[in-house]
């Protein structure tokens, strides 16, 4: 990991969103997403990269506000 990402990680600006989570405007950003925005677009439509649909391996929707730490099948955007 590196230096800057670690520090982001440190102050709680960065990976709080999972890993797996996904959007047409996910692909557009060169960075780590660190809100919501960075993910929704008009649509607000999200995906699980792994059920490749619009709900998680635990049945709930895909969606920032619910791919967060604590949610069954939440994976770090970290790696760690």
């Amino acid at each position: 990991m590196s230096e800057e990402l670690r520090e982001k990680t440190a102050t709680g600006e960065g990976g709080q969103f999972c890993g797996s989570l996904r959007s047409k405007k996910f692909f557009m950003r060169d960075g780590l997403a660190t809100e919501a925005a960075h993910y929704l677009d008009a649509s607000s439509h999200c995906w699980c990269r792994h059920t490749q649909l619009a709900v998680g391996p635990d049945g709930g929707r895909a969606h920032p506000t619910r791919c967060v730490p604590g949610r069954s099948c939440y994976v770090s955007a970290l790696g760690d």
